[in-house]
């Protein structure tokens, strides 16, 4: 193999690092999100979806713009905007600057349904992930991640 391209691949050592994080975060995600949904009976998807139009001006936000927001694909959006109407969490509306785009407006019982779930969900963090490390671990997570969303061309948080 060239020694260019070779370059270009990840270290056994580096691929190890990429594996031990990816699978151990996966497992750590997959907890929180259990909790989450024995808490309070919203899935990841409901949570985020709640989160970004609780922060929003007036709780709405055009579906394209929520879309984008949440970097998923229009058809998974519309298939989770779907189940959380029918939940009453949300209501969809023709968009007044576009006919043909729609307005996602958080509902009264999605606000109460958020508010309730936010303090389980913040203690599942702080007890899963936020525990398992020193302060000085936490800085350095938050200089990688930092790091990485520079390298992805991300803004930063």
């Amino acid at each position: 193999m060239d020694k260019g391209k070779r370059r270009q691949l990840p270290t056994s050592g580096e691929f190890a690092v990429w594996r031990a994080h990816i699978e151990t975060f996966e497992i750590a995600r997959s907890r929180i999100e259990s909790r989450l949904r024995k808490d309070s009976q919203l899935s990841d998807g409901d949570y985020r979806v709640l989160l970004s139009l609780s922060e929003a001006e007036g709780k709405a936000m055009r579906s394209s713009q929520l879309a984008a927001h949440l970097e998923w694909e229009r058809s998974r959006l519309s298939g989770q905007l779907g189940r959380m109407e029918k939940r009453g969490l949300l209501r969809r509306e023709p968009s007044p600057e576009d006919a043909r785009g729609s307005l996602v407006i958080l509902t009264d019982q999605g606000a109460r349904a958020f508010r309730d779930s936010t303090l389980p969900h913040l203690a599942a963090i702080k007890e899963i992930f936020i525990d398992a490390f020193t302060p000085e671990q936490l800085a350095n997570l938050e200089d990688a991640a930092a790091a990485l969303r520079t390298h992805l061309g991300m803004p930063a948080r």
